[in-house]
């Protein structure tokens, strides 16, 4: 690439990075999207929610979208990872794996998050297929199966809740000692969801397709499929290497507009909030697009 300024910087440029980059392409920004090509919805079959592409892959929608994208003239794209970042004389320096240094005004966060796999043997293998995180991106296609969640204390009584309309066949899975209020007790035993406080060991399976879950103790039992809360990390360290205050969840901090606590810095996607889901990011990506149009115009009136 010979340009090495702009007047935005997008670091990630899968839903939310595009949806961005599509909104300030329709802007006239000069603007650059860094991106890895390693979205964390990588293996999921398909993608759901989402009006118009409902079905579709992720891999389909992110060409379609990037297709799209290309078409502004003022857009400009990076194969790579962004490693670092400062502060400059003219807003933001960026620089990647292969040592090229771009500079903006402006910088956008949406390289998402990776998540924390446990250590259970063939859970990476299923993970977004069978054993899933969210019921409005996957609850439909696995609805009235024998579904196991592994989860413990309140955010298994949240999944339960919303899990519970689209099967009758629940059992949780507490990875130990149950953590639970009896009151909480009382409303799992109503809806007859049973408790298993086992550690696990496997996942065995079939091509991702969850057949059966094996116990540490040795036994197992049959299921066909699962959700699990699990941790996740950022995908990029830079947002708190240039000051950008991360939640309590491990989300960075932002406000309505999608910016963070850093002047000039946004974020949007699964990295800026716990709705993870290919129309939230393409939503939060349109709002940054806008509100950093905002900003430029203003400061260039």
């Amino acid at each position: 690439m010979e340009a090495k300024e702009f007047e935005v910087i997008i670091i990630g440029g899968s839903y939310a990075g595009l949806s961005t980059a599509m909104t300030l392409g329709r802007s006239l920004r000069k603007t650059l999207i860094i991106d890895a090509g390693k979205p964390c919805n990588r293996q999921s079959p398909h993608s759901h929610n989402f009006l118009t592409q409902d079905g579709s892959t992720p891999k389909e929608i992110a060409q379609i979208a990037k297709k799209q994208v290309a078409q502004y003239e003022s857009i400009s794209f990076y194969d790579g990872l962004a490693t670092s970042g400062k502060k400059s004389d003219k807003g933001f320096e960026i620089t990647t794996s292969k040592g090229a240094i771009f500079t903006a005004k402006k910088l956008v966060f949406a390289a998402g998050v990776k998540d924390l796999m446990p250590d259970i043997k063939g859970f990476s293998e299923c993970w977004g297929i069978s054993v899933v995180h969210c019921p409005y991106c996957h609850g439909y296609e696995i609805r009235n199966q024998k579904t196991a969640i592994i989860a413990n204390g309140e955010r298994a009584i949240h999944l339960a809740t919303l899990v519970h309309n689209l099967t009758k066949e629940i059992t949780i899975i507490t990875l130990g000692k149950k953590n639970f209020e009896e009151k909480e007790l009382q409303k799992l035993k109503e809806h007859r969801i049973q408790i298993i406080e086992k550690e696990v060991s496997a996942i065995e399976h079939q091509n991702g397709q969850l057949e059966k879950i094996v116990f540490k103790d040795g036994s197992s039992e049959n299921f066909d499929c699962a959700y699990a809360a699990i941790p996740f990390e950022q995908n990029s360290k830079i947002p708190q290497e240039l000051g950008c205050k991360i939640t309590e969840n491990g989300h960075i901090e932002v406000n309505f507009m999608q910016k963070t606590t850093e002047e000039g810095i946004f974020a949007c996607g699964d990295n800026s909030t716990m709705m993870r889901s290919v129309s939230m990011a393409v939503s939060g990506g349109t709002i940054t697009g806008a509100m950093i149009n905002h900003e430029l115009s203003q400061e260039n009136f």
